[in-house]
């Protein structure tokens, strides 16, 4: 089960929030620069807003977004190792296919390092 959400500011949103709280994730997203706390935002929202406006550098520690660029570097490997798209045209095969590639980078990973 997915218990965080790690994103960038592209993913700020009041949607993503939302959603999020709903599966029971936490979400960890850098606001934008211009945020502001409003009533229609989302409460998780306007708390994050508030702790980023405050001390960004501390907000990033206490929500351990400094492990993103863990998951870039990985992003990064598949795409350099499989291409940046995906070949397969209906959306489970699409899924089928993902899961397919980083499995087979996870078992690269192993037998190449040692």
């Amino acid at each position: 089960m997915i218990e965080t959400a790690i994103m960038d500011g592209s993913y700020d949103s009041n949607e993503n929030f939302q959603f999020l709280s709903f599966k029971g994730i936490q979400p960890v997203i850098k606001v934008r620069k211009n945020s502001r706390c409003r009533k229609t935002n989302h409460r998780l929202r306007n708390k994050t807003v508030k702790m980023q406006k405050n001390n960004l550098q501390e907000w990033k520690e206490s929500v351990c977004y400094v492990q993103r660029w863990i998951v870039e570097t990985v992003f990064s490997c598949i795409k350099r190792m499989f291409g940046e798209y995906v070949t397969a045209i209906k959306f489970e095969n699409m899924i089928k296919e993902i899961i397919l590639k980083t499995s087979l980078y996870k078992w690269f990973q192993s037998i190449t390092v040692t």
